[in-house]
């Protein structure tokens, strides 16, 4: 299972499946191999929605991000 965490606060976002961290790693730059954090924004959810992201995601992110212009994610393996 992956986790997803606000990466400021800590708290936990919610679970996505395998393929939906492969989307993320796919849409969203990686500073190194080894990174697990993301920032994201509307614009960023909207494109996701616009790529044909999981419907279940797209929810889950703009819930996280709620009146928050922009935010950090990271995720983890449980």
């Amino acid at each position: 299972m992956i986790q997803l965490h606000d990466k400021d606060t800590g708290a936990r976002i919610g679970t996505i499946s395998e393929e939906n961290l492969k989307f993320l790693v796919d849409q969203l730059e990686e500073e190194s191999d080894d990174d697990k954090d993301y920032y994201i924004n509307e614009t960023t959810i909207d494109n996701f929605e616009e790529s044909g992201a999981d419907r279940e995601l797209v929810s889950l992110l703009r819930s996280a991000l709620g009146s928050r212009t922009e935010m950090e994610i990271r995720w983890s393996r449980t």
